[in-house]
């Protein structure tokens, strides 16, 4: 222990249980966990009983919507910072469909600084793939990933790389630097009008259908241009079980392709939709109980890697009116980990150490973060969440910490709750409750 980290306040977590396994105490200090043991203390320290709660790595999304610049009704970088905290984050990837479009350097540097000026979790920028979102010509890939920003993901997320050239142009691009491609997979020409998922109940309801096919073909395509350039693809919100079958395939054949499953497409279904709630409209859409079982299953087998949220805030004009004028999109950093929990925990597909992987070092892997999602062990950042799984109350409006009440989970009954998040060594969450403010220099 240094000079520094003995004159800084000292925190001593007493009877966690590390991705559930047996109670430990740790030794917060210094931003870092200074000690992992049993029996530990530390003269003058802040003790947190978490006896009975899980200490999981900081969870990590990579698939976040924050808005800002450009959307600051939706939400902004602070208010989406304190709902990723709210539900157990300490990093989030934001997504470049901004105003301006995050495909300049001068942009990922904003949004960087931003989030370190709030202070509640890392904001790591999400490079857009071409300029404008409009799949013409490739953004400014190589000086994003060399700003300060260091950008590794990119993605034209709600649009898709439609442009088979632009697409393989933009894969062999990122391999100079290690990037990653992150494909929005829709095909535009086979989902023109679409407004939820095709098939009996789209049919029953006379709304335009949303096929799997068309996410199916996508995939298929982009995993056979990833093999042919060598390079790294990542799949946005798989969401059929044809897509979990053909990353499966290519994983087996040595594609180098990297999924991910939404919280709400691992429990929800397209029945929910005959009652024209627009808290249920969402692209890719919510799709049939198959499906769900389907993207479960390939989550419990490694076939997808990771859950991500696609944080989706809207004001409430956006969704308070008819379904076909409604917009697409969901809130879900706050409910994703008590949603994982009833999903994949309570259903005996997942283990604690297996949700620790899927939320929070995998998704850090991917996005090539390696302060990010580490085991908590001695020198680790001291970034976690503790979590109580005891509790099942029914999701609320007062649990949402962003701009934006467009949750699907609201009247639902979700078990689990973050008591605490620890970023950087700093409580960003305390028994519960956000912390009212915070800055770069609390979390340092």
């Amino acid at each position: 222990m240094n000079l520094r980290q003995a004159q800084e306040p000292v925190t001593v977590v007493r009877g966690a249980r590390l991705s559930g396994t047996d109670a430990t105490d740790l030794i917060v200090a210094g931003g870092v966990i200074a000690e992992v043991g049993t029996g530990l203390s530390r003269a003058g320290a802040t003790v947190i009983d978490a006896d009975g709660l899980i200490a999981l790595p900081g969870l990590v999304d990579l698939h976040t919507h924050l808005r800002e610049p450009g959307y600051e009704a939706s939400e902004t970088i602070l208010s989406g910072s304190r709902a990723a905290a709210a539900g157990g984050y300490t990093t989030v990837f934001a997504m470049p469909n901004t105003s301006p479009v995050a495909d300049t350097a001068g942009v990922v540097e904003q949004e960087l600084a931003l989030g370190e000026a709030a202070g509640y979790v890392h904001v790591q920028p999400i490079g857009a793939v071409t300029v404008g979102q409009k799949g013409e010509r490739l953004a400014e890939l190589g000086a994003m990933a060399s700003s300060r920003a260091r950008v590794r993901v990119f993605s034209d997320d709600g649009f898709c790389v439609f442009d088979p050239l632009i697409m393989r142009r933009a894969l062999e691009y990122v391999k100079a630097f290690d990037g990653v491609v992150a494909q929005h997979a829709q095909d535009p020409r086979l989902t023109e009008g679409a407004q939820m998922n095709e098939g009996t109940v789209s049919a029953e309801l006379g709304l335009a259908g949303w096929p799997a096919v068309a996410e199916e073909s996508i995939i298929a395509r982009d995993v056979l241009l990833a093999e042919h350039v060598g390079s790294r693809l990542h799949v946005c919100h798989l969401s059929t079980a044809g897509s979990v079958d053909i990353i499966r395939w290519a994983k087996k054949r040595g594609v180098n392709v990297t999924a991910e499953v939404t919280p709400h497409h691992l429990l929800l279904t397209e029945e929910l939709v005959r009652g024209y709630d627009a808290r249920f409209k969402v692209n890719p859409p919510l799709r049939r109980d198959e499906d769900v079982q389907a993207v479960r299953e390939g989550l419990a087998d490694g076939t997808i890697d990771i859950v991500a949220t696609d944080h989706a805030p809207h004001p409430a004009e956006s969704k308070s009116c008819e379904w076909q004028a409604a917009a697409n999109g969901m809130v879900g950093l706050e409910s994703a980990l008590r949603v994982v929990h009833q999903a994949m925990v309570e259903t005996g597909l997942m283990t604690w150490e297996d949700v620790a992987r899927v939320m929070s070092a995998a998704p850090a892997r991917i996005g090539r973060l390696d302060d990010a999602g580490t085991a908590l062990v001695e020198g680790a950042p001291a970034s976690f969440t503790l979590y109580d799984a005891a509790p099942v109350r029914t999701f609320e409006r007062g649990d949402l910490r962003g701009l934006s009440v467009n949750s699907p989970y609201l009247g639902r009954e979700l078990p689990g709750e973050v008591r605490w998040t620890f970023f950087r060594g700093a409580p960003t969450v305390a028994e519960g409750r956000v912390a009212e403010t915070m800055s770069a220099g609390d979390a340092a």
